[in-house]
């Protein structure tokens, strides 16, 4: 992790139709995966609803200079990078994002939406 940043991944799939995506098996994924921060389970999928999520993976970034609560300064993709385009994984937008915030640099406008599979929601949630 880079100096001075916090990283949490939240899973909001609902179990109720999804239950591959339950906490116990998020566990194992991190486990095996050896995430290097937390992999937390929105069961109520209030956070999605808060955040304006839709799919998954989907990157907020936020920052906090002491003078304010948090302001999300990126919501985006990852890179440019999909399963059917031949394009390397490279996290370069949201690397980018990451950098402006870490040097105090406002962190680009244009950003691109994340694509991915769509939030499994609760039945009768969405």
């Amino acid at each position: 992790m880079k100096k001075g940043l916090a990283v949490a991944a939240i899973s909001s799939n609902s179990v109720a139709t999804h239950p591959q995506d339950g906490p116990e098996l998020m566990a194992e994924d991190a486990k095996i995966l050896n995430y290097p921060f937390p992999y937390l389970f929105d069961e109520l999928q209030e956070v999605a609803q808060d955040f304006g999520a839709v799919c998954t993976p989907e990157f907020f970034l936020f920052k906090k200079d002491g003078r304010r609560p948090f302001e999300l300064v990126y919501h985006g993709q990852y890179d440019d990078s999909r399963p059917s385009n031949n394009v390397p994984i490279t996290g370069r937008d949201l690397s980018l994002a990451i950098d402006c915030v870490l040097s105090g640099q406002p962190v680009s406008q244009v950003q691109k939406p994340s694509v991915g599979c769509s939030i499994k929601w609760h039945p009768g949630a969405k």
